[in-house]
């Protein structure tokens, strides 16, 4: 996606969310949050995300991650990581398309459309690719103990559904999503994960695309 592409879409976007947002006089206290409200997290979500997320949390492909199912735990962190918190200079996850929506979120907005897309159905995904799948197998399952690299099944389950509160559910995503993360964390453009910048800088990008590859079939 090039720079004018992406500029549109937050333009567009984000006059979707003031919209949304005027409409219904948010102002919620951030320590006084309701309990979610999977209705308005919908609303946002049809009005705002659908564009790159799909209505329903399942995206068309993999340049933005399906977010169905994902516990909503970690969608608020995430969203709070595009957001440049006081006393930091830049966001501890830099997005410059997700920066502005994140941005404009209020905290009870932020876990009523996180709820929203974690109650939501995600797609079935397949692996395609039967040589990388049974390396990626291998390091899901194993890790690789030569280069210090864990198994992710320790901390993102034996199928890939994570942990709440802890750990995202990754069964299933886009292959070519999950690359760019791990390649992300691995370069070090994206520094919200120590412990994941770590593991996949050990990785090679053989590595990485068999873990994709293999996690693209969890489910």
């Amino acid at each position: 996606m090039n720079r004018l592409s992406r500029s549109v879409i937050v333009l567009q976007m984000l006059a979707g969310i003031g919209t949304v947002l005027a409409g219904a006089g948010v102002a919620a206290a951030a320590d006084a949050l309701a309990k979610p409200d999977l209705n308005r997290g919908q609303t946002i979500a049809v009005q705002v995300c659908a564009t790159c997320h799909g209505t329903d949390g399942n995206s068309a492909g993999g340049a933005f991650p399906k977010l169905a199912g994902q516990h909503a735990d970690y969608t608020v962190k995430q969203l709070g990581n595009f957001k440049t918190q006081p006393g930091t200079k830049q966001p501890e996850r830099k997005n410059d398309v997700m920066a502005p929506f994140a941005a404009v979120l209020s905290e009870q907005d932020t876990a009523n459309v996180a709820a929203y897309f974690a109650s939501q159905q995600q797609t079935l995904g397949f692996a395609s690719d039967n040589a990388l799948v049974a390396v990626g197998q291998r390091i899901w399952r194993g890790g690789l103990p030569e280069k210090g690299v864990p198994a992710c099944a320790g901390c993102h389950g034996p199928a890939g559904a994570g942990i709440p509160a802890q750990y995202p559910r990754l069964a299933g995503q886009w292959s070519d999503y999950t690359i760019a993360q791990l390649r992300a964390f691995a370069q070090g453009t994206r520094n919200n994960n120590v412990p994941m910048s770590q593991i996949a800088a050990r990785l090679s990008d053989h590595e990485i695309k068999a873990v994709a590859e293999y996690i693209s079939g969890l489910r």
